[in-house]
């Protein structure tokens, strides 16, 4: 049974310009709208499937009526995540102790300055 969140393997069985229908494991059908494909614009949905590709897809969405949305590119959006917050973290403490060490040298130099004019 298709369960929103799970992944699942399929086939591409049509494509349209809106997007591509996929055929899972269990014989149902899903939809990959075109701007569920990839994290940037695609154009041509010919340029990233074709029929009889095998792809895996998350399933965002399965309708009253039965109809199941599905997502190419967020097969590892949790995986894509946490890897960019984890170098989002990295770069922020570099950027902090790069300031932190700025401000310093600043603050030593306006000490400096100060008491040197202090002296006279």
């Amino acid at each position: 049974m298709v369960e929103i969140d799970s992944i699942v393997e399929g086939k591409v069985v049509g494509i349209t310009r809106f997007g591509a229908f996929v055929e899972l494991e269990d014989g149902k059908r899903g939809l990959v709208h075109i701007s569920e494909i990839a994290h940037h614009f695609v154009k041509d949905v010919n340029d990233y499937l074709k029929i009889n590709d095998r792809v895996k897809v998350k399933v965002i969405g399965i309708s009253p009526d039965g109809k199941i949305d599905l997502s190419i590119k967020r097969v590892n959006e949790d995986k894509e995540y946490l890897e960019k917050l984890e170098r989002s973290r990295a770069s922020f403490e570099q950027k902090m102790s790069r300031f932190l060490k700025q401000s310093q040298e600043k603050l030593s130099d306006l000490k400096k300055h100060r008491d040197g004019k202090k002296k006279r």
